[in-house]
């Protein structure tokens, strides 16, 4: 018996390579499909990552009356100590950002505190001071500046901008004690009479002793005794 060798007839080989060219192309577009997943998880996750970094650092901004963040410079940092020559007791630093007045303030022996309503700046700055190793004359609050009161500060350092400026003398007047002295950078504030003035442009610094407002001279006469004649 013969054993005869068919050869595929042109037809029969065409229809076979048709059967077997979806599967080859479908498992590339699989794999296409896969790296386009990978692709758009990395972005998203990317995406998420800097959500979840800046929200902080924008969200401040969003308030009625904000406090951006913006680092002092080194001259900025040296006019403030200036104004702290000759003074003693607690120091708060209202906006502290990263923490840089309050650590060059522990340095030179102040009992430093920041409140800063940034978390991500305050974990730093706690990093920082602890770096530095002036962690246990500092301290810094995650604090919204309208809800603490700093009555019991003798030196208060503001980094401040001219929409907070009115609200915030009135509120510093009511409640620190005529011996405090309010450090103004880059703004000073509007209705308070400067005692000392050092720096030019931005680095400019405003010095007030809240002895000479009106408020607490008219306390001082309140708590003075009356004397016979």
């Amino acid at each position: 018996v013969k054993t005869l060798s068919v050869r595929p007839s042109a037809g029969a080989m065409c229809q076979a390579l048709a059967r077997e060219a979806p599967q080859e192309e479908g498992e590339g577009g699989s794999r296409r499909s896969g790296w386009g997943l990978l692709v758009t998880a990395g972005v998203g996750g990317t995406l998420v990552a800097l959500y979840a970094v800046a929200t902080p650092f924008v969200t401040p901004a969003l308030r009625k009356v904000c406090l951006p963040f913006v680092p002092a410079t080194a001259a900025q940092i040296q006019n403030v100590l200036k104004m702290l020559e000759n003074r003693s007791g607690s120091l708060v630093d209202i906006g502290s950002g990263d923490g840089r007045i309050v650590i060059a303030a522990a340095k030179k022996g102040f009992q430093a505190v920041g409140y800063e309503l940034n978390p991500w700046l305050v974990w730093y700055s706690r990093y920082r001071a602890w770096r530095d190793g002036v962690h246990q004359n500092t301290k810094f609050y995650i604090s919204d500046l309208w809800k603490v009161s700093f009555s019991h500060y003798r030196n208060v350092v503001v980094f401040g901008v001219p929409q907070m400026m009115p609200q915030l003398e009135k509120k510093l007047e009511e409640e620190l004690e005529c011996n405090a002295r309010v450090i103004a950078c880059r703004f000073p504030f509007p209705c308070w009479i400067p005692d000392h003035t050092t720096g030019e442009g931005i680095d400019t610094v405003w010095a007030y002793d809240l002895k000479h407002s009106r408020a607490c001279e008219t306390k001082s006469l309140e708590i003075t005794p009356k004397t016979e004649s």
